[in-house]
């Protein structure tokens, strides 16, 4: 295993200190360190929490600022955070408003939530992410993985609480963006977890994984590598099945690469989709690039798909200002 590295119990801790340090302007440790929240917090607000395993940055960290998230919890690599965690953001940024948490569906990200949710003692709802449509039920999960697609939910949701939406505006709006909202993934590589020294899955050199999960689990099967265009066909087309969108339906399209992808290979996949798209009459309104959720180190990507309609496609170009999303400021 060759990583940065110095102390695998420590990574997380020394990880954060720099984030926190390198995007001071945007965003504070809270307590003890156990979560990242906006540095200036907008009074009346209804207050928008994530979190998850580490390992898949700029998720969830990265999209703590105006426009997004108002906290994020990261546990260890891979690894929900606890309870006390999200207890403890939650009571740093309800501002009166109450707080709605972005969950994506993995077991231990779900329990460890609704514990949070029974604990808190303001107004709260969730909004499950669920939308890898590759398998149903995984090593991790019970029912459809929250994957890339919980980007684009942080940050539709996070312009509309920006613009002082209510709690149950957003619970609304956000279980409907979810469920115009599909991806899936293949990945070319396994990732290594630092607390493990060895990768997480074994794959041949002329082999992929497709349906693969953000933490290396199992997609639909393992085949052999094939060129971009067949790889984007399959991926793309098992969307757009699980979508039905209309002919002439607006989207948002999010290329998003797993860690060890170059852009090079990603804007390649973006016209791979981008021709599927095209012949089923599809229109991209919106695209998004790069390494967003990622796998530690994993080669590979995921395509989302986001149908939008015109308030969504207003809110996902409101401006928004965090250390890994920026425009319109």
């Amino acid at each position: 295993m060759k990583k940065l590295i110095n102390d695998v119990d420590f990574m997380l801790v020394e990880s954060l200190d720099g984030f926190a340090a390198a995007h001071a302007d945007i965003v504070t440790l809270g307590e003890a360190g156990q979560f990242v929240q906006r540095r200036t917090l907008k009074p009346g607000k209804v207050g928008l929490i994530s979190g998850g395993g580490s390992g898949h940055e700029p998720l969830h960290t990265g999209f703590v600022g105006f426009g997004m998230l108002d906290a994020a919890c990261p546990g260890q690599v891979f690894t929900s955070p606890t309870p006390d965690q999200m207890l403890a953001a939650a009571q740093a940024v309800d501002t009166g408003a109450g707080v709605l948490f972005i969950v994506k569906n993995y077991s231990g990200d779900m329990m460890n939530f609704q514990m949070a949710a029974e604990m808190v003692g303001c107004d709260n709802e969730t909004v499950i992410v669920n939308d890898d449509v590759a398998v149903e039920n995984s090593t991790y999960t019970t029912g459809r993985r929250g994957v890339a697609g919980t980007l684009i939910v942080e940050k539709i949701l996070g312009a509309a609480a920006e613009r002082g939406d209510t709690l149950a505006a957003l619970k609304t709006l956000g279980d409907s963006v979810n469920k115009a909202t599909a991806s899936m993934g293949v990945a070319l590589t396994s990732c290594t977890v630092p607390a493990a020294g060895k990768p997480t899955f074994q794959i041949g050199a002329d082999e992929m994984e497709m349906g693969v999960g953000i933490h290396g689990e199992p997609g639909r099967r393992r085949v052999k590598l094939a060129s971009a265009d067949d790889i984007a066909a399959e991926l793309t087309d098992a969307i757009l099945k699980d979508l039905s969108l209309k002919r002439g339906q607006e989207v948002l399209l999010l290329v998003n690469g797993f860690g060890g992808t170059p852009l090079l290979e990603l804007y390649l996949m973006v016209n791979a989709v981008r021709k599927v798209l095209a012949g089923a009459n599809v229109k991209v309104a919106r695209y998004l690039t790069g390494s967003y959720v990622t796998s530690l180190e994993m080669a590979g990507c995921s395509v989302t798909v986001s149908a939008l309609d015109a308030e969504t496609l207003t809110l996902w170009d409101a401006p928004v200002h965090a250390a890994a999303l920026r425009w319109g400021m």
